[in-house]
């Protein structure tokens, strides 16, 4: 007998017990998009400009009718961080409130501000002086996804070591501390410390919560269950957008975001232990108590000989495995084959180009014209119906054909929007949220299609090393607003190019759609051939 369709069968594959424990991880797994979003808000871009001394009335407004006499223009606008140099022949001339003329300023000569006048000052380019650092505030989002690299094999060690339950209270915890401690900031320095800390020591709460969920539920639900989990991440980030354009200041936001979440820690007492990592690690009963306690609360009753059974399958399961893979190089094996390799070259890629966009996207879009914020909580909803989509089709039209669709439909997009004249706002719009759809019916997609080209015995190893690199596609997304410093649609051009790319890989790849899931790595390497 499977394990699985024994445990399932007896305890049940969905019932109240799944459901009860799933509404409990959707709030760590909503927190998780607080964290992956915040510093969008707090380390935001500020429309500023230079003060001009010689023309500033008592009122200073941010836009005045003299403006452009004082300072240049540029593509995107009146320049930033330079004005024109006053003309010293007017030197000690009083001007009339209100009156600027170009006269009094010598156009030949540019220069640096000194001193600077904002439309808003709701985040760290003001507190900390960051005018004109552009790529210094962008860092702020580069350091929070490195956090995350450091995160991932924290949060498998842990999870592993110690438990789902406990890697879930530990990241959340570390999330609420360095959150809080944030929004204390003194300097810059500090800021972005703890931006990266706080991914690193709690960017495993999704993952954890994730692992966990999936866990519970029976191999049938575990696709819908995978949708649910990434559309409560993606719900945390519109309540994220929510709740920024109601609280004005960051430090305030920062704390109200994070600090209920050291609540988290009363899920020790409030969630059960994944019944498998028990068994795995020979907590038989603890084990036994929890799958008891899981049929009881699903209205089933499991029999002393399927416990027992259950008790000692994966404990058995563990130590043969030990002894297949004893002496086994994977790397050599995986040199030594001309189509392993290519597939270990193609699903990384993927996965960059699937966080870069979709990180991207979402940073970019507070960006576009109109309400910040009504732009940002637009981005992040849409995700949603791209995850379900991808449950609906996937299993009707196949992997291969929903990732290149996905792909081709998401870089089309992207490359349109670049190339949209600003004053046509609603297409515009329209372009830049369908392409953050197609990324999030790719985004579950690409999970599923790269578990299923690697061999079950390597499986982990080989999604472990893919979504890793995929990292790098979220560390360099956030380092993409300052480009449109050059030109407003350089992002867009390398989302949309990056996923053209990947459309044409995903066709070097295999069906796998209705196929058995390989189980050694000689069956992953003949996958799709007859």
């Amino acid at each position: 007998m499977e394990f699985e369709s024994v445990l399932y069968g007896e305890m049940g594959a969905f019932g109240k017990y799944q459901i009860i424990n799933i509404l409990l991880l959707a709030v760590p797994t909503a927190v998780s998009g607080f964290m992956a979003g915040e510093y969008i808000f707090s380390a935001s871009r500020l429309p500023h400009r230079c003060f001009i001394t010689e023309c500033e009335g008592d009122s200073i407004t941010f836009s005045p009718s003299w403006l452009n006499n004082a300072i240049p223009i540029t593509s995107s606008g009146f320049d930033e961080c330079h004005r024109y140099a006053y003309n010293s022949s007017f030197l000690g001339m009083h001007l009339t409130e209100g009156l600027c003329p170009s006269d009094i300023f010598d156009q030949d000569v540019i220069i640096p501000c000194e001193k600077y006048v904002y439309l808003r000052t709701n985040s760290i380019v003001y507190d900390f002086n960051l005018e004109c650092e552009e790529w210094l505030r962008a860092l702020a989002g580069t350091l929070n996804s490195m956090g995350a690299m450091i995160a991932l094999p924290l949060a498998g060690f842990i999870s592993d070591h110690f438990g789902r339950r406990a890697s879930l209270i530990f990241f959340s915890f570390n999330l609420a501390l360095a959150g809080f401690i944030r929004s204390f900031s003194i300097n810059y320095a500090m800021y972005a410390a703890l931006q990266f800390i706080q991914t690193a020591l709690g960017g495993g709460t999704f993952s954890a919560a994730y692992i966990l969920a999936t866990e519970i539920v029976g191999p049938k639900f575990r696709v819908i269950t995978s949708a649910t989990m990434s559309s409560m991440f993606a719900i945390g980030q519109v309540l994220l957008g929510i709740i920024a354009s109601q609280i004005y200041e960051w430090r305030h936001l920062s704390l109200v975001l994070f600090t209920p979440v050291f609540l988290l820690v009363i899920y020790k007492w409030l969630i059960t232990e994944s019944p498998r990592w028990l068994l795995s690690r020979n907590k038989q009963e603890e084990a036994r108590s929890t799958i008891d306690k899981a049929a009881k609360f699903n209205g089933r009753i499991v029999s002393d000989k399927t416990m027992n059974y259950l008790i000692q399958a994966i404990p058995e399961q563990i130590v043969s495995n030990r002894t297949e893979n004893h002496g086994e190089n994977l790397f050599i094996k995986v040199l030594k084959s001309p189509t392993m390799l290519r597939r270990c070259c193609t699903t990384p890629f993927l996965w960059i180009t699937t966080t870069f966009i979709y990180y991207g996207l979402s940073i970019n879009s507070v960006s576009l014209s109109g309400d910040m914020y009504l732009n940002y909580i637009a981005t992040a909803a849409i995700e949603i119906p791209g995850f379900w989509t991808a449950v609906l089709i996937l299993d009707r039209i196949g992997r291969k054909t929903t990732l290149f669709t996905g792909y081709t439909a998401c870089g089309l997009c992207c490359l349109g929007f670049a190339f949209t004249p600003k004053n046509m706002y609603a297409l515009s719009l329209i372009l830049f949220l369908a392409g953050k759809y197609f990324i999030g019916l790719v985004m579950t997609s690409v999970y599923l299609y790269t578990a299923e080209l690697y061999p079950t015995r390597h499986r982990h190893s080989f999604l472990g090393f893919s979504s890793m690199l995929g990292r790098i596609g979220s560390v360099i997304s956030p380092l993409t607003p300052p480009l449109m410093v050059y030109w407003s649609g350089i992002p867009s051009i390398m989302f949309g190019g990056m996923a053209v790319m990947s459309a044409l890989l995903v066709l070097t790849q295999p069906e796998t759609l209705n196929l058995k899931v390989p189980d050694t790595f000689e069956d992953a390497e003949s996958l799709g051939k007859k």
